[in-house]
């Protein structure tokens, strides 16, 4: 009866100097690939030696994990027809506010900060340049 062999490649640690270690995290903070993207790259066999380095020799802050929340309760449509009919009454009051404003600049010191577009007047310049 045989046997057969199974060989299996076993992991080696790997010291890596410190230059490379800035290099890569270095490429990484500033967008060039990902943290995986670089251990492929690189042939890092460690799934969080990357970012231990980043944590240990980058500059952006690890203290502070990043927590994305979910809204406690969505909006019912009707709660969302209302607060968009509120915001559209409110930017129609500031624009209200505005206008008059802008009218008043130009009576009062003679301004003329609204643009005039009237349809003929890309035909009356032409006729000034004939």
């Amino acid at each position: 009866m045989k046997h057969s062999i199974i060989t299996v490649d076993k992991r080696t640690q790997r010291d890596y100097n410190l230059g490379f270690k800035l290099s890569v995290v270095h490429q990484v903070e500033k967008g060039e690939m990902t943290y995986k993207q670089a251990q492929k790259a690189y042939g890092i066999q460690g799934r969080s030696t990357v970012l231990v380095w980043l944590r240990k020799h980058g500059t952006l802050d690890w203290t502070k994990p990043i927590r994305r929340q979910m809204p406690k309760s969505k909006e019912t449509p009707a709660q969302k027809i209302k607060r968009l009919e509120r915001e559209l009454s409110d930017e129609k009051l500031r624009n209200k506010i505005l206008n008059t404003m802008i009218d008043i600049s130009d009576k009062q010191y003679g301004t003329a900060i609204r643009k005039k577009h009237s349809p003929n007047q890309s035909s009356t310049s032409d006729k000034n340049n004939d």
